[in-house]
């Protein structure tokens, strides 16, 4: 073989090699979002990221301070439910990661397979995922530690049942 040959052979196969780690990377990190690395909640720039789409999207409804609409438990506004917490008196916790995120993206109305009246919008076409999941990891943020790790133990129950 050839001299040049070689090196195009030899630098292939260093590129193929590094696209080869790569992709292996991308599964391993797909894997591990499965569970409770889905929202970033640890990480400061996400938080901070998601705390402003989330005062500048939610906060109307959800409180600024993620405290709900007064009565969201029982009461209808023009026949529709109001917004609940999503402070650790809430019930958003209980809920995996995967789920809240459709839930925020396309609805309650999708998880239930049937109408639930609500007001609140879907975000498809508002947010994109790393700004929804920004979100959401803001929220989860601001759970007591004990509280975000069993939303942490719901995740990996949820991903398990996914397999």
């Amino acid at each position: 073989m050839r001299q040049p040959v070689r090196v195009w052979l030899a630098v292939s196969l260093v590129f193929l090699s590094g696209l080869g780690a790569s992709w292996v990377a991308g599964l391993v990190s797909l894997a591990q979002s499965q569970t409770s690395d889905f929202f970033a909640y640890q990480d400061r720039s996400v938080v901070a990221l998601g705390k402003a789409l989330y005062r500048q999207n939610c906060a109307s409804c959800h409180g600024v301070n993620l405290e709900g609409q007064d009565g969201w438990q029982d009461q209808l506004k023009d026949g529709k439910r109001l917004a609940p917490p999503h402070d650790a008196s809430g019930h958003s916790w209980h809920h995996p990661d995967r789920q809240l995120f459709a839930i925020t993206k396309y609805g309650i109305e999708s998880l239930l397979a049937q109408p639930y009246p609500n007001n609140m919008p879907l975000y498809e076409e508002i947010l994109e995922d790393g700004e929804i999941r920004a979100v959401l990891a803001y929220i989860k943020s601001t759970w007591p530690k004990e509280i975000q790790d069993r939303h942490n133990l719901i995740n990996e129950k949820y991903a398990k049942t996914r397999k």
